[in-house]
């Protein structure tokens, strides 16, 4: 979590949806989140998102789309759910800087998130204005150093084969 953010308990139906996950569920389940979700929910963008898109889900057997995808029965209950993104634009080491969302708060269920330079960076790509807004609140009210921003840009562009 940044350093000058103090967790803060989920919202409903949040709460609610991934508790009763998080119930359904035998062994830890570690979901790498991006999109609306983390940055309304961790970075505090003052907007509301119907679902939790997610990268990555380890061990990826899973069929989450069928638990708590859109349709399902947890979403029919609480409106929202669980999406699958196919394709996201993070680093290769994006992994190395997850942060645990709800630390302690579910006994299986382990929400990761990105740093904030990762969150922007995930949003460059589409380049639609509401990403170009999302990316800008972060950087502005996180302060964020626009050199390390660069500099990961950089690195990113150096891996990303043109066609």
């Amino acid at each position: 979590m940044p350093a000058d953010k103090e967790a803060r308990p989920l919202a409903s139906p949040w709460k609610e949806f991934l508790t009763e996950l998080d119930g359904m569920l035998d062994e830890p389940l570690e979901l790498h989140c991006i999109g609306g979700f983390v940055f309304t929910y961790f970075y505090g963008l003052p907007r509301t998102t119907g679902d939790i898109d997610y990268y990555t889900a380890i061990p990826a057997n899973l069929n989450l789309d069928e638990v708590a995808g859109q349709g399902s029965a947890l979403h029919t209950k609480h409106g929202v759910w669980l999406h699958r993104v196919a394709v996201a634009n993070l680093p290769e080491d994006y992994a190395s800087r997850l942060t645990d969302m709800t630390p302690g708060e579910f006994k299986h269920l382990k929400l990761l998130v990105p740093d904030p330079y990762d969150c922007i960076l995930s949003k460059l790509e589409r380049n639609a204005a509401k990403d170009r807004d999302d990316a800008d609140y972060l950087f502005r009210s996180h302060k964020l150093n626009a050199q390390v921003l660069r500099d990961r840009y950089a690195f990113v562009q150096k891996l990303t084969p043109m066609n």
